[in-house]
């Protein structure tokens, strides 16, 4: 849950909801995340998080490889999000005292078997990031910039180690980080002298300890890094090898720096936003199509249809409607129901279902509350909502079905319940049984898992019956012209008013809105970087609406006009399609961006994207569908038939 101080750092382009969250930032912080005062002394427990490799998308519990241990290691995973992101936050060896610095600890000393030094190795090689965490706040490694008026960026985590040639040697060989120089900066209060923590850095080493004989572990006298004699860890050290065989000590400082930001900016750093213009280039692209989409809406309501109802209903004779062709001509089959309507029902339910969970959590996560500070809470709160949605789904679902006269509401509702879910599950239980023959963290306890089947079948279920009932219940949506008897034969269409075709083209304006976003998104997910600017993502989903149905209604004018009734299924894959070209661009970026070798990673990137394109197609083609289906209703119910 997030600071004022993070919203700050937003772009609002909502001013008045900015005016309204910024205004209490002195003496309002969100549930769970209120600041903590440590006096001077105070115990730090420092924790650790997963280890992360974007190479591999694979996360492994930090005490995976064969780090120094506490006594007793204590898991302090907070929520459903954190699981389910592979999180594994535990406590560590590493504790500081408050504003007291302490140079050359020693940690522990490990001698290394052939297990343990393949899996170093292999770590190293695929460019693992070691993840800790001080007050919530994530360790990073700040990084100078060539460019001196360009702000410090920061490194998320530090790395296992590297690999690296000796002197006169071409053989590659493998070092560890095992020497940690951390800096943790605080904000004082002049009044209390208590502080709080602003900041956490780490400068990694790879030195080879030597010490004096007798070695004694519990005053160890290394003399490569030495308080008393003031020798210190520097880069011109002889590197820690990784070898079998080999003892590995640990060592690290901690410096305590003060510093001028207060704790409601504290996430400010990692925040920053040096490509604001991109995403404003990205929204004035997408606006540039919404304004030539509702140009031709525009045009299309006020002067086609405006002339083309005018003419309809001043024909005076039986002859002259029969010359007549175009949209009218097909009032008689326009409401005709499609086939397979119960599906189409299936699918339009579970798209009101997603649209409900996709604006509110956007809502809450442009008001602060699923910032990155809070781990785990955009995740928990998709699937929370996702779940309390279902009540919409099945509403939706039965109203639609009552529309197509169908009779078996029961059957259709629990196909609204387990359709979508079932296939994104089955997907999901795949990929997480790959992952948890990786041995991964990622690979989601068989606990959790019980307690997301719960959350469907105990929950989910039950609340869209319930909202199927209730959508039954109420009178049948009255169609506002009468379907004939027989069908209308179809004339035959020209090749750009083919189904495949004007699907297709259907999509690629959509998709056109979003794809600057969405490669912002991918970063976040696939490059472990924060995303957090939902204020721009919300002005992109609006616009994503907007097209979609605009598209759609369009296309579907078009297609009347040529009198092709067949319009329910053509509405909803018209502006869905623009998941295929996500999948698309997704296989893009996979090529481009990613540097994933492994089989089991590209088959997880695959199948989570898979997922999200599925998400995708009912959440932009139930817009679509529902946008046509008010465009027909409402310029049929505009002309008088006889």
């Amino acid at each position: 849950m997030a600071s004022m101080g993070f919203l700050q750092a937003l772009v609002w382009p909502l001013l008045l909801l900015y005016i309204l969250m910024a205004s209490p930032a002195n003496s309002f912080y969100l549930p769970g995340v209120a600041p903590q005062d440590f006096s001077k002394g105070d115990e730090l427990q420092v924790k650790v998080n997963k280890l992360t490799s974007t190479k591999t998308q694979l996360p492994y519990d930090f005490y995976y490889l064969d780090y120094c241990k506490p006594a007793e290691i204590v898991n302090s995973a907070e929520n459903l999000g954190e699981v389910l992101r592979g999180d594994r936050i535990e406590n560590s060896p590493y504790v500081f005292q408050m504003r007291e610095n302490k140079l050359c600890n020693y940690v522990c000393t490990k001698k290394l078997d052939s297990k343990s030094t393949k899996k170093f190795k292999d770590k190293i090689d695929d460019e693992y990031h070691v993840n800790m965490i001080l007050d919530n706040l994530p360790l990073v490694i700040p990084r100078k910039r060539a460019d001196v008026n360009q702000p410090t960026s920061y490194e998320h985590g530090f790395r296992v180690g590297f690999k690296a040639s000796y002197a006169g040697s071409v053989e590659e060989r493998y070092f560890i980080h095992n020497h940690l120089a951390f800096t943790v900066k605080f904000h004082r209060d002049t009044e209390t002298d208590t502080a709080r923590i602003v900041g956490f850095e780490v400068m990694p080493n790879s030195v080879k300890h030597e010490y004096e004989q007798p070695w004694d572990p519990e005053k160890p006298r290394l003399t490569t890094c030495n308080a008393n004699t003031k020798r210190y860890v520097s880069g011109a050290d002889t590197p820690q090898e990784v070898e079998d065989g080999k003892e590995i000590i640990f060592t690290y400082d901690v410096i305590f720096e003060e510093s001028p930001v207060k704790w409601a900016s504290r996430w400010d750093t990692y925040l920053l936003m040096t490509d604001d213009q991109i995403h404003w280039f990205s929204i004035i692209n997408s606006l540039m199509i919404v304004l030539f989409l509702s140009g031709m809406v525009a045009m299309i309501m006020m002067r086609t249809l405006y002339r083309d109802i005018s003419k309809y209903n001043q024909l005076e004779t039986q002859d002259e409607a029969q010359e007549e062709t175009g949209w009218k001509l097909v009032h008689g089959d326009v409401f005709r129901p499609p086939t397979h309507s119960s599906l189409l029902c299936v699918y339009v339910g579970t798209g009101v279902q997603f649209f409900g969970m996709t604006l509110v959590t956007m809502i809450f996560a442009m008001l602060g509350f699923l910032s990155p500070s809070n781990r785990g809470g955009l995740m928990t709160a998709m699937v929370l909502l996702w779940v309390f949605m279902g009540l919409f789904a099945g509403y939706s679902s039965a109203r639609l079905y009552k529309m197509f006269k169908g009779t078996e509401w029961k059957k259709n509702t629990l196909k609204t319940a387990f359709m979508f879910p079932g296939v994104v599950f089955c997907i999901f239980f795949v990929l997480n049984a790959l992952i948890w023959g990786e041995k991964s963290s990622g690979a989601v306890p068989f606990g959790t898992m019980f307690a997301l089947v719960f959350l469907w079948f105990g929950i989910s279920v039950p609340l869209v019956f319930i909202g199927s009932y209730f959508g039954y219940k109420k009178p049948a949506i009255e169609d506002p012209v009468k379907t004939n008897k027989i069908p209308r034969q179809i004339p035959e269409q020209a090749w750009y008013m083919q189904p495949v075709f004007s699907v297709l083209i259907g999509g690629i304006l959509p998709f056109g809105a979003v794809f600057i976003e969405l490669f912002f998104i991918l970063t976040s997910i696939w490059l472990n970087q924060f995303y957090y600017i939902f204020g721009f993502l919300f002005i992109v989903f609006v616009i994503l609406l907007v097209t979609c149905a605009e598209i759609t209604i369009v296309l579907c004018y078009f297609q009347l006009c040529s009198e092709d009734y067949h319009w329910w299924w053509r509405a909803y894959l018209t502006s869905g399609s623009s998941a295929l070209y996500l999948f698309l661009y997704a296989i893009f970026y996979f090529f481009t961006k990613l540097e994933i070798t492994k089989l089991v990673s590209g088959i997880f990137y695959f199948g989570y994207m898979t997922i999200i394109s599925y998400a995708f197609f009912v959440l932009t083609g139930t817009i679509g569908f529902y946008a046509c289906f008010w465009f027909v209703r409402k310029i049929y119910s505009s002309v008088k038939i006889d």
